[in-house]
């Protein structure tokens, strides 16, 4: 199979993994709309890759009032689909209250997730009606399954973020729209997270290269949910993973279809 979406909305393409993400589409002869916060870097990439493929939005998601007013304007010139991509994270330590970031554990639960949330209901409606195949795909973390001490905010953003796609495929399940998870692992440029652990927390990862490989093979390769790597130095392979995730999933699928009432 190929990547079956000629155009693709890019939430996050500014920097980190969106961009590199951005990047590999555009290579792939996919078009890309970036969406992000710096109008510099939105210019910068449209420059790097010409109008013809690429073109920009510049707006917050963090900003739950702009979400209506973005896809309102966005809409009308639009035939696309919704790849949302998007890293936030800080390190707290649950053992010292007192040192404790409010604002950034905060900060981590809206971005990663309540923030997809306003977009996903922004865009929802206008994907519904679309007779076209279309997706919306996220962003999530193997964290939001083996929480990491340190990154209880980033960690417990990301489960919600995942729970909250599982039951996004099941209420919508007989429309056009196809709900795509990516769970990412560690990745080297994330490298000053583990300075703790010295120099070689720098070398700590997956180049981000790998992962955009390997993510863009597996939504080349139709999968709804890609996990890619695996948690080797915690001891858990990503076969195991994926066993995890599709135990739960069914899980889910059960529950959903006794709530109602045994309908398929």
């Amino acid at each position: 199979m190929s990547f079956p979406y000629k155009h693709v909305l890019l939430v996050g393409a500014t920097a980190g993994i969106g961009k590199a993400m951005a990047h590999r589409l555009v290579q792939e002869g996919v078009k890309v709309t970036a969406v992000g916060r710096r109008q510099d870097r939105l210019d910068e990439f449209v420059t790097t890759h010409g109008a013809n493929k690429t073109s920009a939005e510049r707006v917050d998601i963090a900003d739950s009032n702009a979400m209506p007013k973005f896809a309102a304007e966005y809409i009308p010139i639009s035939d696309d689909t919704s790849i949302t991509s998007l890293f936030q994270s800080t390190i707290i330590n649950l053992a010292e209250p007192a040192k404790w970031d409010m604002q950034a554990i905060h900060n981590d639960v809206s971005v990663n997730f309540t923030s997809f949330v306003n977009l996903t209901h922004a865009f929802l409606p206008f994907l519904l009606n679309k007779r076209s195949k279309t997706s919306l795909i996220y962003t999530t973390s193997h964290l939001a399954y083996i929480p990491a001490a340190g990154l209880s905010g980033y960690s417990a953003s990301k489960a919600a973020l995942s729970s909250f796609i599982l039951c996004l495929r099941e209420e919508p399940r007989n429309s056009s729209i196809k709900v795509i998870e990516v769970s990412l692992p560690v990745l080297t440029f994330l490298g000053e997270l583990h300075d703790y652990m010295g120099p070689a927390g720098r070398e700590l990862g997956m180049p981000v290269s790998d992962f955009t490989d390997a993510a863009f093979a597996g939504l080349a390769a139709g999968k709804d949910e890609v996990l890619v790597d695996d948690l080797a130095d915690a001891g858990t392979a990503v076969e195991k993973l994926s066993q995890t995730v599709g135990e739960r999933r069914s899980a889910c699928n059960g529950l959903s279809k006794m709530l109602r009432g045994g309908k398929d």
